[in-house]
């Protein structure tokens, strides 16, 4: 098999080509098979490497660890709306509905008051292709880092 540019395709660790390593994962112009990734895999893991990460993203009790966090450490709906602006063009009433769901959604998450209600929203984004649908959830998403 060949990519692009007709040049056959090889890993860039082991040099098999794709006819004999199977499967290759591409990245910004080279290639690794599933043995290598196997062989690397092994490495880390002998170094303890994968275990001193595992470690670190679990807790005592085996859950993983999240980040204590509070209402007040919450992005407002203004400042989300802000981030927003930076990347989307138009599309306000859109980016004011979202950063207001997103903020109730977490403030809703966060709340120990079994006697406050929030609202729960629902947001439903449609429109003709190009016009921001995807690069709001992904611009959200990366401001959100979710």
């Amino acid at each position: 098999m060949a990519n692009k540019n007709n040049e056959d395709i090889y890993c860039s660790f082991c040099g098999k080509p794709q006819e004999m390593a199977g499967r290759l994962i591409a990245g910004n112009g080279v290639y690794i098979c599933d043995r290598c990734v196997e062989l690397c895999m092994n490495i880390l893991r002998e170094s303890g490497e994968l275990e001193r990460e595992n470690e670190n993203k679990l807790s005592k009790s085996g859950e993983p660890q999240t980040p204590e966090l509070s209402v007040d450490d919450l992005l407002k709906p203004k400042e989300i709306k802000t981030i927003l602006d930076e990347y989307v063009i138009g599309q306000d009433h859109a980016k004011v509905t979202l950063s207001v769901a997103v903020y109730n959604h977490y403030k809703r998450a966060f709340s120990n008051d079994e006697s406050v209600d929030f609202a729960k929203s629902n947001v439903l984004l449609l429109g003709p292709t190009g016009v921001g649908k995807t690069l709001l959830a992904q611009t959200l998403a990366k401001a959100l880092d979710v």
